[in-house]
């Protein structure tokens, strides 16, 4: 008899072959589960009117209809010069799976130094926390997403 799935990290789509690792929490009060690079990446020092940097994880992840997960920085991360340009990324549960991406999330980062920071495949960039949410009396909620990353708003 096949276990309910509640929640956890799957391979995204077009990832299965790279050695990407489920992410794992390292000790046993850990609130996060650690993220690593799914591919070599160099951030460059940031500029006024840059973009961020994405960092693919090969990942995607699932959880109830009441739950999100957010990505955050590692408390090294300022440190080594990374800031997340989002501060924390909101991940819906209704993002797994999407048509457009198929749920893969990825890290967005700013360097902060004056040099390039290389990140390598395996790289612990990142974790992820997973949460319940709490509504409002008279939520009237029931669009459908239709799409991946940044179309929650998308007309």
């Amino acid at each position: 008899m096949l276990k309910e799935k509640i929640r956890g990290f799957e391979i995204a789509k077009g990832w299965e072959d790279k050695d990407i690792h489920l992410p794992v929490r390292k000790t046993k009060h850990a609130a996060g589960y650690d993220i690593e690079a799914a591919e070599d990446v160099v951030i460059p020092p940031f500029q006024l009117g840059g973009k961020p940097t994405l960092i693919p994880t090969g990942l995607k992840a699932y959880c109830q209809d009441d739950e999100w997960y957010m990505l955050v920085n590692r408390s090294s991360g300022p440190k080594k010069g990374l800031v997340m340009s989002n501060s924390i990324g909101v991940i819906d549960a209704d993002y797994y799976e999407n048509e457009t991406n198929d749920g893969h999330f990825y890290f967005q980062y700013y360097n902060i130094l004056d040099h390039d920071i290389e990140i390598k495949k395996g790289d612990v960039i990142g974790q992820a926390i997973f949460q319940k949410y709490l509504l409002v009396d008279n939520d009237q909620a029931d669009g459908i997403r239709i799409g991946g990353f940044g179309t929650t708003d998308a007309k």
